[in-house]
């Protein structure tokens, strides 16, 4: 893993996400939204990451129990990240890493998550 700012940006670079460290590894789901997503999640807190662009360039959608806001760019349609409804320091915030520059993401483990079934980690 190497430290130091990230950054993710979407397809028009309308969209950009910064976090102050690079994930351990990043996360791909299953459920029903991820896996049509094909999107690859690095995990954070607001504290730890942010949007570095303006909220309006954002698209929202939310849906189920509505606890989380899937966030894509208005321009380009880009996934970029998801986060929690509830907007406190310490609540989840997850950068779509495919957002990443390439040689960056191939230094990056990627780990399977069962989110349609078991809703666990498959390779544990």
């Amino acid at each position: 893993m190497t430290e130091g700012p990230l950054l993710a940006t979407c397809h028009c670079g309308a969209v950009r996400l910064e976090a102050d460290m690079w994930p351990a590894a990043v996360t791909s789901c299953n459920c029903s939204i991820c896996r049509r997503y094909g999107a690859l999640w690095a995990y954070y807190t607001r504290a730890s990451a942010r949007l570095a662009s303006a909220a309006s360039a954002l698209s929202v959608y939310t849906w189920g129990d509505k606890l989380i806001e899937f966030c894509h760019c208005g321009a380009c349609g880009c996934v970029t990240h998801w986060e929690s409804i509830d907007k406190q320091p310490s609540s989840r915030l997850a950068i779509n890493a495919r957002l990443l520059a390439p040689d960056v993401l191939a230094t990056i483990p990627v780990r399977t998550f069962d989110g349609a079934a078991s809703w666990r980690y498959l390779d544990e």
